[in-house]
């Protein structure tokens, strides 16, 4: 059987108007066409639909039983249209981030909530999960964007490094806020926020210390930057933190809903903090999947852009 979409909305129509001659008006065509097009369906059904009676169009009681069946496919069909123009409208769809666990505190739910705040029926699954492990999900493609510290390039997934770079964060009142750069030498012995010891970062400010013969004082150890703020602005330490959370802890502070008595200083010999967006290889992504790719490459570029002209 060989049924289409036009046979039945043509079918639908002159069962809801009695008449070939009214179908043909409502659908705008012509009456030879509308009867032909009864006449095809019929042959392919192998059923008859409709009988003249006195010159009237009376349907068979088989005709009104397809009737229900030729609606439900027709009301499906229109459900399918609109779902598939929501999406190509960007209004449907669903995102899967995998995120490093600092991401996922403040800065990605900022921006996709400024990202779906005209989508409403977008469904967004966000989980934090340690780099390796967002690698080997963005792989696998387990999820759709992977948004992680810059990996080694791989064929099976596709990637968009940002050359960022790690900030100090020192209390508004300490004589190391009138420095334009602040350096190992100058936090010789100086109580030190950072982020646990598996972190790039961690382990390059160590190298940086050693290599400038200054003492190292961790006092303070953080699965994520954002809790060290507090530690700072207590006076408590100074914090070498991604240019992220600097960006929106200054962005807080101008708004009036951050701590104001902080200061950040790009940190010198510079700590990379390279991040990336990771994206499946062997999937095509969504297309709301590329466009809060392309929201976010705009959101770091940015940011970096921010923080450099200003000198944090």
């Amino acid at each position: 059987m060989n049924l289409s979409i036009r046979q039945l909305a043509t079918f639908r129509e002159v069962m809801r108007s009695g008449s070939i001659s009214e179908a043909a008006r409502k659908l705008g065509r012509t009456q030879p066409a509308v009867s032909s097009t009864i006449s095809g369906l019929e042959n392919e059904l192998e059923l008859k639909l409709f009988m003249r009676e006195q010159g009237r169009l009376v349907p068979t009681p088989e005709a009104a039983f397809f009737l229900e069946e030729a609606e439900a496919i027709l009301r499906r069909l229109e459900i399918s249209k609109r779902t598939l123009r929501g999406l190509a409208n960007r209004e449907h769809g669903q995102l899967r981030i995998a995120c490093i666990p600092e991401a996922g505190v403040q800065f990605l739910p900022d921006s996709l909530s400024r990202f779906v705040a005209d989508k409403p029926s977008v469904k967004v699954a966000l989980i934090s999960h340690i780099p390796s492990e967002i690698e080997e999900l963005i792989a696998a493609r387990q999820f759709d964007i992977g948004f992680s510290e810059t990996p080694r390039s791989r064929n099976s997934f596709d990637q968009i490094d940002f050359d960022l770079e790690c900030m100090c964060a020192v209390p508004a009142t300490d004589a190391l806020a009138s420095r334009e750069v602040i350096t190992p030498a100058e936090l010789d012995g100086y109580p030190l926020a950072l982020l646990q010891s598996e972190h790039r970062s961690h382990k390059q400010t160590l190298d940086r210390f050693r290599d400038a013969g200054a003492r190292f004082n961790q006092r303070f150890e953080l699965r994520s930057a954002y809790p060290g703020l507090r530690f700072v602005e207590a006076g408590h330490c100074a914090l070498v933190c991604d240019m992220i959370t600097a960006y929106k802890a200054q962005e807080a502070g101008r708004l009036g809903i951050g701590p104001p008595s902080i200061v950040f200083r790009p940190f010198r010999p510079r700590i990379q903090n390279a991040l990336s967006i990771l994206t499946p290889t062997h999937r095509p992504s969504s297309i709301v999947a590329k466009d809060f790719c392309d929201f976010l490459s705009k959101e770091l570029a940015s940011i970096r852009s921010a923080m450099v002209s200003s000198g944090a």
